[in-house]
């Protein structure tokens, strides 16, 4: 049931890309798009709204956007900068951040990692996270990895959305 005053308008969904030439531009493709949903669930959401955990784990919509920034720069980006340990502290916490900055520290994250991507010629040349795992996982496994996770966590922001003010759709 969405909350009163709610709608169960469906929210201007984004169709799944079209195919891309090659396996690491379809790859990325799909990864962009649910990006790109994660960040559309948000809009429209007052900050506090947004920032507020409506289900027992403590997840909100800007606790996934936080998350999932720290995840772009932990699997693509963080051991290339010479950094030893994971770009967050157990798991990120409110900083009292606007969407705005979220959304800009996620796109900021996001544009690194979509560098590391495209500089790898060979998707069996080992992501920048596996330079510190053995055996290390492949590029190839890391943007599949990503694509789970994020399409993961896109899911928890429909959920999410839905019980702010009943909108659904991806």
């Amino acid at each position: 049931m969405p909350p009163a005053g709610g709608s169960r308008d469906r929210q201007r969904d984004l169709r799944p890309p079209e195919s891309a030439d090659g396996e690491k531009r379809t790859l990325l493709t799909f990864l962009d798009y649910l990006r790109e949903s994660v960040v559309r669930k948000t809009e429209g959401v007052p900050d506090d709204a947004a920032d507020t955990p409506l289900v027992p784990s403590g997840t909100s919509l800007f606790w996934l956007l936080r998350h999932l920034t720290a995840v772009e720069l932990n699997w693509f980006v963080w051991a290339y900068e010479g950094h030893d340990g994971p770009p967050w502290e157990d798991e990120p916490q409110s900083g009292g951040e606007t969407r705005e900055q979220l959304v800009a520290a996620y796109s900021d994250a996001i544009a690194r990692a979509n560098a590391v991507i495209e500089a790898c010629d060979d998707l069996e040349r080992p992501g920048a996270r596996s330079l510190r795992s053995t055996p290390p996982p492949t590029m190839r496994w890391v943007l599949v990895h990503m694509i789970e996770e994020t399409g993961r966590h896109a899911g928890h922001a429909d959920i999410l959305r839905e019980l702010h003010d009943g909108s659904v759709g991806r």
